[in-house]
């Protein structure tokens, strides 16, 4: 039986995009909203949407909207399902120290966005993992845009499964000395996620 209400496939919108009252316009736009929600990069969820579009954008599949909930964060334009975690030494917050970087690699039951099913199977999803580390620790001249302040670390699911089984959390130092990810610069991350994933089989 057919859905009344189908799945809504957005598209990507320019910001240019008029709130108004229907038709009368307010004077405001869609990049108002985008400016007044997703200004604060250094927010950690802020933080991880970021790494998640840098991501994106190196393996091709930035053209679509992002997906909240799917199982994994992107999937490569040859097909690769890429699962993005993020960490930063700076918060947004007042620190005494700078935060400890630990990730989330807990085994999930996937939700998948095109069904509105869950998946039904507690495991890791995606093929390959990629550890986005915002690494610049002088909080006078941080900027996350800027690239060459991140550090990208990648690893095949498989070596998490067998490494690590259903740990839940990993610590940066612990990701270094149990996975050996290959740690790579943004220029290279599609070419060092494509090494990643055929180290799978």
């Amino acid at each position: 039986m057919k859905s009344p209400y189908p799945l809504i496939k957005p598209s990507i919108m320019s910001g240019e995009e008029p709130i108004h009252q229907t038709g009368s316009p307010t004077g405001q736009k869609l990049l108002n909203f985008w400016q007044w929600q997703g200004s604060n990069l250094i927010d950690n969820a802020m933080r991880g949407v970021l790494a998640e579009f840098i991501v994106a954008t190196a393996l091709e599949c930035a053209s679509k909207p992002r997906v909240e909930w799917d199982g994994y964060d992107c999937l490569s334009s040859n097909g690769i399902k890429v699962e993005v975690k993020t960490g930063g030494y700076i918060q947004s917050w007042d620190q005494s120290k700078l935060s400890s970087i630990k990730f989330d690699i807990a085994p999930k039951d996937a939700w998948d966005a095109k069904t509105n099913k869950s998946s039904g199977i507690v495991k890791r999803h995606a093929d390959v993992y990629v550890f986005c580390v915002h690494a610049h620790k002088e909080q006078s001249t941080i900027a996350p845009l800027d690239l060459n302040q991140w550090e990208f670390y990648v690893a095949p699911t498989e070596k998490l499964d067998s490494r690590l089984g259903k740990q839940a959390t990993i610590t940066i130092g612990s990701l270094q000395n149990k996975l050996a990810p290959i740690q790579t610069e943004y220029d290279n991350l599609y070419q060092t996620v494509m090494k990643a994933y055929e180290s799978n089989s």
